[in-house]
């Protein structure tokens, strides 16, 4: 039939370290983190006429879903309502283990003046009793691989829908997008 092939451990071998690489650089590959906002609770209602301040505590969950701890750096979230800067939620640097979740309780002010001015939409908001809130969100840091620290950028769009009266969170859509700097 044909000719016999000689069986030979150095091309199995070098096969079989070729599959373990191409499968860790595919598991290694760096993956967007989740954020999921649990809860809101309302710590204190400021009026100071004109001035209505609303003081917030949103409780969000985060998933690093990678291999490298990181460590980020302090940022604001801004929160619009109708387009408009509503307030803006204090994130403070920390950070997280690899493949972990950790739940996050952010201060947060909103500007009842800012509110203002989409009453007509926010008490019809009231009424029906869901409000659509968007907050956008830029968080740096650096990862570490082995004694690698490589930067990285993660900016998220949220899109949620509240209960004005309880402060509920009835849905939410939640996009992140990962920048890694080799430089």
């Amino acid at each position: 039939m044909g000719k016999k092939v000689k069986w030979s451990w150095t091309s199995a071998f070098v096969g079989a370290a070729s599959a373990t690489a191409v499968a860790a650089l595919l598991s290694a590959k760096p993956k967007d983190p989740t954020f999921h906002l649990l809860s809101i609770d309302l710590t204190s209602l400021k009026i100071n006429l004109p001035h209505i301040d609303a003081d917030l505590i949103l409780t969000v969950h985060v998933t690093n879903p990678n291999i490298a701890p990181i460590n980020y750096a302090s940022t604001a979230m801004s929160i619009f309502y109708e387009g408009s800067l509503l307030g803006a939620a204090q994130v403070k640097a920390g950070s997280q283990r690899a493949r972990s979740c950790q739940v996050l309780k952010l201060q947060t002010r909103l500007d009842g003046v800012e509110l203002a001015h989409h009453a007509g939409k926010f008490f019809a908001d009231v009424a029906k009793r869901e409000m659509e809130l968007d907050a956008k969100v830029d968080i740096g840091g650096k990862a570490k691989v082995l004694w690698w620290g490589h930067r990285f950028n993660v900016h998220v769009d949220s899109h949620i829908t509240i209960d004005p009266v309880f402060l509920d969170v009835l849905d939410q859509e939640n996009k992140s997008q990962l920048q890694i700097f080799l430089v």
